[in-house]
Formats: structure tokens, sequence, C-alpha cells
């Protein structure tokens, strides 16, 4: 994609809170976003002793890319990246505890399932085409006077 941001450019999160590192592809219904484990990146707040990164942290990587997808969609009609919500995982599995150091990511989105604010995702983590997790995230995009009533409480 010659004209893609870095992923940050697509979510309403501020540093150290963006896990992922690049949107490499996008289309109407999935996206892949990768981020490279190791002390130089984005990822070097999360890192363990090692300089690995738990795998618990797959969850967010992809909760995150479902919101790059969701992202890149906004701003093609001209809004903002707005804040969404994780309603749940299921299946999630990872094939091992650890992404090793050095590990180059590739974290993908496919939409399973979409009304106007309910979506159901199939997600994927590859490192050099072997599948390392997967799971299926269903999400949901607030309205505004939601999100401002969840900040008041």
């Amino acid at each position: 994609m010659a004209d893609a941001m870095p992923a940050a450019h697509y979510l309403p999160h501020d540093t150290p809170m963006v896990l992922v590192e690049s949107l490499c592809a996008i289309g109407e219904q999935h996206a892949r976003c990768r981020v490279t484990v190791g002390a130089s990146g984005v990822l070097r707040p999360f890192l363990d002793m090692n300089g690995d990164l738990p795998a618990w942290y797959a969850l967010e990587m992809m909760a995150q890319t479902i919101g790059v997808w969701s992202g890149w969609h906004g701003r093609r009609r001209g809004e903002p990246p707005r804040p969404g919500l994780l309603l749940g995982a299921r299946a999630l599995r990872c094939a091992q505890p650890v992404f090793p150091q050095g590990s180059e990511l590739d974290i993908c989105i496919s939409l399973l399932l979409r009304d106007e604010r309910i979506g159901s995702f199939e997600c994927e983590i590859l490192r050099a085409g072997e599948t390392l997790a997967t799971g299926r995230l269903n999400t949901y995009q607030p309205e505004e006077n939601e999100i401002n009533q969840l900040l008041k409480e």
C-alpha cells in the first residue's frame, strides 16, 4: 500500500498504547497489520526480561488491527478514528507462550458479520507464514453520547 500511513494514524490511541506498527493491506472485509517484537519498536514497554512479548498480548494486537480497519474506513468517509469496545473473544488460541524477540508478526483480520455498530472478526497472527495465534473477536462501536456517558462515571 503506497499511500498507507502508520497504523497509529487510524487508531484513537496514544503512545505507548499502540501495539501495531504498520498497515500492510486493507479491503472492504479484511486488514493486515505488522509489528516487530524488539526493544526499538512500539512493543518495547510490554516485553519481558528476555525481550519476548507474552502471548496474551495477541488479543490486543488483534483488537487494534480491527481498530485500524475501522479507522481506515472512517478516514475515507472524512471521520476521525473513534474508540471501539471489545465485547469478547472466542476460541482464542496461542501456539506458544511468547512471541520471540525479533519476530515480525502479521496480524490479519477478516470481517465475518457486521451491522451498524457490532462486528465479528476472524483473526490470526502469523510469523513467516506460520500461524501463532487465532481467535474470533466481537466488537461494538459506541455512539459519541455513549462514550461521554461511560467517561462521566
